[in-house]
């Protein structure tokens, strides 16, 4: 794979889904259907799913594409490939919260490499560049000319005072009695793949997820966080988490800087 051109294909795909996803945000009204597991699908996810499928075939033709409104075509696997969630946090892309994200990654060897997580009602762009470390980008944010870059890195953490981000709209009672373990200075909750990013950012220590989610949920999250220097571990044994798993379903996880004294579930 070629990560100079990964980097400017991922970065410009996401800005023109971005781009769509207002469009549609911005309208009086948008079509709202439940999935067969009961969860929101819009038409922002099927066109954003659609316009980065076609861009991501068209620059990578002979890579497999996994992406969340396609999951069901989805009986390949692989442990090299590259995995989209077209419109991350529809729910509150509906409730026009702003907490959504466009996110594209690449995975080799089961883990994710590189990836892009943009938050267009919010600005924010975050990606990995060519060399694996992660940036955000501020400015125009134009499709052919790259802004302002600043190198991200995580927080060095004090676990006598830690900053901890949740879910907005997947908090329960399991989450908030781990993170109940913890000496927590502060809180905040945040939408979509931009909880990883945050951790990215240093703007908090510790991300638990116990609750379903996606490879795509997670993979472009995941990288940004990891070129920062976080990590993330599955939940039960604090095992690296993988992808590329039976049906793409990850375990229950925890996103943080490396420092944080992690406890047992």
């Amino acid at each position: 794979m070629d990560y100079e051109q990964l980097e400017t294909v991922m970065r410009k795909t996401a800005l023109l889904a971005g781009a769509r996803i207002m469009e549609i945000y911005g309208a009086p009204d948008f079509e709202v259907r439940a999935k067969a597991d009961s969860s929101p699908v819009t038409e922002a996810d099927e066109a954003a799913d659609a316009l980065i499928s076609a861009e991501l075939r068209r620059a990578f033709p002979e890579a497999l594409i996994v992406t969340e409104e396609q999951a069901d075509t989805h009986t390949e696997s692989a442990a090299d490939f590259l995995i989209v969630d077209p419109l991350d946090g529809t729910k509150e892309f509906v409730q026009r919260r702003g907490d959504f994200t466009v996110n594209i990654a690449r995975v080799e060897g089961g883990v994710p490499v590189r990836g892009v997580v943009y938050a267009p009602a919010r600005g924010r762009l975050f990606y990995t560049r060519a060399d694996g470390a992660t940036v955000e980008e501020t400015g125009d944010l134009a499709l052919d000319a790259v802004g302002p870059v600043t190198p991200l890195s995580v927080s060095a953490p004090d676990n006598g005072a830690l900053m901890v981000v949740a879910s907005k709209s997947h908090r329960d009672q399991a989450t908030d009695d781990y993170i109940a373990k913890y000496a927590v200075r502060d809180m905040t909750s945040a939408g979509s793949s931009l909880k990883f990013c945050l951790v990215a950012t240093g703007e908090a220590d510790l991300y638990p997820r116990l609750g379903r989610t996606m490879e795509w949920d997670t993979a472009a999250g995941h990288a940004v966080l990891a070129g920062a220097g976080g990590k993330v571990v599955r939940f039960d044994d604090h095992s690296p988490l993988s992808y590329g798993k039976p049906g793409y379903e990850n375990p229950f996880f925890i996103a943080y800087a490396p420092g944080v004294d992690l406890k047992d579930a």
